[in-house]
């Protein structure tokens, strides 16, 4: 096993926790930024390029039939590969928090429509789902299994905001352990299934699940209601009976007590387990190699890496699989003693320099997101490492296209728990709704003094009458501070004159003239 350092190339503040890759014939596709996607590539996908130990990005297109995809961070994601005619494969997407914090209940469906060395082009489609369609959650796995010629998605575990029902004021934004269920998902139809088996006692996050025919195996994980990593090891088996598929659950000696560990495929039944965390205070600098068989796995000890003094003593690590043997791991920046928000990067490499080439695999992995959450962990899962499930490359590419971190706008002021005036109150572990339209993030405003930055409705004392009224017109706010720039609030909309036709004077009708005669004797007919 050897150790590698990679520098990473103007898009620091894009590789955050949570994000994924996707491999799409050999080419390494990065996907979930920090925020909204910006003009500089609003899908919010990207190419990445590893070439000579530098990480570089361009973005990449979606079809004009392509479904909006929100910047998911920790979803559950595998790939889904064609038939034997066809070499082509594609991503099954599900769950995962938006920049909002928001959960996601959908479930995408991603392939690569067109690759050159200028633009990649994907398609990305949303399956409508019926029956027991899981909620939405983070953190938990999904994988394909092949059983008499179908196959089905399986879904299991995660995370989820607690149910407002069951919200107190103090634990309001809280999360908890999805029920322990375990769910099918048939494409072909669009239905979902749910199992409740005995076997499964408690909900798990952040575990490691491996594939292969109809057999899946979970590893690991962490419950936030024990506070524990399990130390069991589960053999789901997926028999796809013709109406009735038959789900059975086994638990094996032999498990290992982590969470968020990484596992990368070495040969066709052959996987290295790496990282992690075995304690709230302490990381796993322990490798394992994992040996599945038709009916069997064995999991056994092997020799760990040099490891670096900075990924030894730092506080947290981080990383995911790159494919083919290959693990890309990632420590803070902090731990430097330079940039804060920026991280360091090694790639470990499990196998022999005689050993890299080209295999088919037999076996599907899907180390979902395997990250924990900083709000809702211990202080060692802050980290909620990066999920990557493809293999790094090297392409050709122009660097003239490549993806420019100076055209993001800086974010850090914007987020929605932050100290927006001298007297805000906001705190993200207190905080309750108090708008009708708030459900899990305060409102807020921009306020339109200096350069523009963002305040909290509450703070600012608005009533909700008032703040629909700003959201709804085009009208621009100031916030207490700025108060006194409260001039020319609104710009006048050009308004077209419409030219008015003069009038024309009434005539006025002559006066019947009546000569003495008739007078007298009009008047003798009135008084008469």
């Amino acid at each position: 096993m050897s150790l590698q350092a990679v520098s990473a190339i103007s898009n620091s503040s894009l590789l955050q926790p949570g994000f994924s890759l996707l491999n799409f014939d050999g080419h390494v596709f990065f996907f979930g930024q920090k925020g909204w996607p910006k003009r500089s590539c609003p899908t919010g996908v990207f190419l990445l390029d590893i070439k000579q130990n530098e990480l570089k990005m361009k973005p990449a297109t979606f079809s004009k039939d392509s479904c909006y995809l929100p910047p998911l961070r920790y979803p559950a994601l595998c790939m889904l590969r064609g038939n034997a005619e066809s070499d082509g494969c594609q991503y099954i997407i599900h769950g995962g928090k938006t920049p909002n914090n928001d959960l996601s209940d959908k479930i995408y469906v991603m392939s690569l429509l067109s690759k050159n060395s200028k633009k990649a082009t994907f398609q990305c489609v949303e399956k409508d789902l019926g029956g027991d369609v899981p909620e939405a959650r983070y953190g938990h796995t999904i994988n394909v299994v092949r059983s008499r010629g179908k196959s089905m998605s399986v879904i299991f575990g995660g995370r989820a905001y607690t149910p407002l029902a069951q919200r107190t004021t103090e634990k309001w934004n809280s999360v908890v352990d999805c029920l322990p269920s375990v769910f099918l998902v048939d494409f072909e139809f669009g239905c979902c299934t749910s199992y409740v088996l005995p076997e499964l006692q408690d909900g798990l996050a952040f575990h490691v699940s491996v594939a292969r025919n109809d057999t899946i195996y979970i590893l690991g994980g962490h419950s936030l209601q024990n506070n524990t990593r399990s130390p069991s090891l589960y053999k789901l088996k997926i028999d796809l009976l013709l109406g009735s598929p038959l789900v059975t659950c086994t638990v094996l000696p032999g498990g290992i007590s982590v969470s968020s560990a990484i596992v990368t495929q070495t040969g066709g039944s052959e996987f290295v387990l790496v990282g992690g965390y075995q304690s709230d205070n302490q990381k796993r600098l322990v490798c394992n190699t994992i040996v599945l068989e038709d009916s069997k796995i064995e999991i056994v000890e092997r020799a760990s890496p040099d490891w670096t003094p900075d990924i030894k003593h730092c506080r947290i690590w981080f990383g995911c699989d790159m494919g083919k043997g290959s693990v890309l791991l990632g420590i803070p920046g902090a731990n430097k003693q330079l940039i804060s928000d920026a991280n360091y990067f090694y790639i470990l490499r499990c196998k022999g320099a005689e050993e890299d080439k080209e295999e088919e695999l037999s076996a599907q992995v899907c180390s979902q997101t395997s990250t924990e959450d900083p709000g809702d962990s211990t202080p060692f899962e802050d980290s909620e490492e990066f999920c990557f499930s493809a293999e790094a490359s090297s392409f050709d590419v122009d660097d003239s296209d490549m993806y420019n971190e100076d055209d993001e706008e800086d974010e850090s002021e914007t987020g929605y728990w932050i100290t927006c005036c001298a007297s805000c109150n906001i705190d993200i572990n207190t905080w309750v709704p108090f708008y009708s339209t708030e459900l899990n993030k305060p409102a807020m405003i921009l306020c339109s003094g200096g350069s523009g930055h963002w305040v909290h409705a509450q703070c600012m004392d608005l009533s909700e009458t008032m703040l629909l009224r700003l959201s709804e017109a085009n009208i621009k706010y100031f916030c207490n501070q700025h108060v006194d720039l409260n001039k020319g609030l609104q710009t006048p909309k050009k308004v077209m004159r419409l030219k008015k036709q003069p009038m024309k004077p009434l005539r006025k009708k002559p006066a019947m003239k009546l000569t003495t005669p008739a007078k007298k004797s009009f008047l003798r007919r009135l008084f008469d």
